[in-house]
């Protein structure tokens, strides 16, 4: 695996061709997300190396993520832990809202700061030992990575309200019942399995697939007008594009297409 692995201490990355893959890779502590693992992915997700087209985010180990490293946790201020809570926001939104879609590989824990890791990729696949959890009302803490937004989002205020009452977990199949998994597969299968769904993706115009990334999350919070607006907006944008072109010539002559991002 290519790329510039060295530049990375907390997490492990690779590039091959257009996907990189990084990977949580401290397994002894169930991939637990102290602070150098958020600046990390902060500054991957900043500034993606160039060429890269989608990504894999995956863990070592039998648990994707058990959440906030606890051995870490100390005493705040009311303003040290907003300060603390907004760095994990701003990046999970880089994450989400960057130019590169990205694939999460779930398997074993995915609780608490896991769950709202997972929640800020865009596709999600899940093997059978996946379980989902937010401990946080019976630790005396809150979520505060994004997950009252995004979690509440995804599932509901209630069901989330729920989870965070009792602590209790939900099974890979309830979790893609719910949504949380848009894929399941069998045990063993989850890492190639994200790549082979990384690279599909990496081969789609890069246009679409960044305003894909940045346009639907913000129809969604816009009046049904807007919405509308922004929709006719952004179709101009991509059908305008020598890819757009290169798509239909391509589906007409029942060939493969060559996106090259223009």
């Amino acid at each position: 695996m290519g790329g510039d692995a060295g530049r990375w201490l907390a997490l492990g990355v690779g590039i091959e061709g257009d996907v990189a893959t990084i990977r949580l890779r401290r397994p002894q502590r169930a991939n637990a997300l102290n602070e150098a693992t958020i600046t990390e992915l902060g500054e991957f997700f900043a500034e993606p190396p160039a060429g890269v087209r989608a990504a894999v985010l995956l863990a070592e180990g039998e648990h994707f993520c058990a959440g906030l490293d606890l051995a870490e946790h100390r005493s705040r201020s009311p303003f040290e832990s907003m300060e603390h809570s907004r760095r994990w926001h701003a990046t999970f939104d880089r994450l989400e809202h960057g130019r590169v879609p990205v694939v999460a590989a779930l398997q074993g824990a995915v609780i608490g700061g896991g769950l709202e890791l997972a929640l800020a990729a865009h596709v999600r696949v899940a093997g059978p030992s996946a379980f989902y959890s937010l401990p946080e009302g019976r630790l005396g803490i809150f979520v505060g990575g994004g997950g009252a937004v995004r979690i509440g989002r995804l599932l509901g205020t209630d069901r989330m309200r729920e989870m965070m009452l009792t602590g209790r977990r939900l099974t890979a199949a309830q979790g893609q019942r719910l949504g949380i998994s848009h894929e399941m597969v069998h045990t063993g299968e989850v890492g190639a399995r994200a790549h082979d769904v990384a690279r599909r993706i990496a081969a789609n115009a890069p246009l679409t697939n960044q305003l894909i990334l940045a346009a639907l999350p913000r129809v969604s919070d816009m009046s049904r007008g807007d919405g509308l607006w922004a929709e006719a907006l952004t179709t101009a944008l991509t059908q305008s594009t020598a890819d757009a072109q290169e798509g239909l010539q391509a589906f007409l002559k029942k060939r493969p297409p060559v996106f090259r991002g223009t």
